[in-house]
């Protein structure tokens, strides 16, 4: 009798586990902050897995299994790694419990604000802000409109890191020394302390996003 060797689609959701809960997945998160915790603070003290390892008499390869995540350390385990790195047992928890901040603008809903260009009679509405976060990041995300009534203005400057994401019109963007034909779906990545802007609006009204990264003043 012939019999028919399952699919491999269907060998996938055969292999699936039923009893896969909710708490197994948050018990995951755990050992994933812990494991980032643990190599944070290996990493800061200049300390390498060898060097832990023989301090604590903990295997390298148990090491790099909690570093990465794949196991989850005894509490043992942890004061151990805790008094090898002189920091407090609950410092392995910090990431895990820290408060995750998430901003839903819904269409039409950004809050107009004023930066430089709005001098040029550039439109920026704010889609989002999350203050002081774990990252070390700000992050700032603009829509931008052009129209018309908007003036060139290529001389923009500012710290951090800048992306540009067209989604409607034609513009000829400056940075620098360099002149970019910004049409929809093109992107352009860039160190925002160079002098930059639109030099020629070619196509209006243009809409672009913005999005402006730099490190959060302490």
């Amino acid at each position: 009798m012939h019999v028919e060797k399952p699919r491999p689609e269907m060998t996938t959701s055969l292999n699936q586990d039923p009893h896969r809960t909710r708490d197994t997945d948050r018990e995951k998160v755990l050992e994933v902050a812990i494991g980032r915790e643990v190599r944070a603070y290996r990493r800061q003290q200049q300390i390498t897995v060898a060097e832990l390892s023989a301090i604590t008499g903990i295997s390298i390869g148990m090491l790099s299994k909690i570093e990465n995540g794949n196991t989850s350390p005894s509490l043992t385990t942890l004061q151990n790694l805790a008094n090898a790195l002189s920091v407090p047992l609950t410092s392995f928890f910090n990431r895990f419990e820290e408060h995750r901040q998430a901003v839903h603008t819904r269409a039409g809903e950004g809050v107009e604000t004023d930066r430089d260009g709005t001098r040029a009679n550039h439109q920026y509405n704010l889609l989002g802000h999350i203050g002081s976060n774990a990252s070390g990041v700000m992050v700032e995300p603009y829509l931008i409109t052009l129209t018309e009534e908007s003036d060139v203005f290529p001389t923009f400057q500012h710290g951090g890191i800048e992306t540009i994401y067209v989604l409607e019109g034609e513009v000829d963007y400056r940075h620098g020394d360099d002149v970019h034909s910004l049409k929809p779906g093109d992107t352009l990545f860039f160190d925002a302390d160079a002098p930059h802007g639109p030099e020629k609006l070619v196509k209006l009204p243009a809409r672009y996003l913005s999005i402006i990264s730099y490190p959060q003043k302490l």
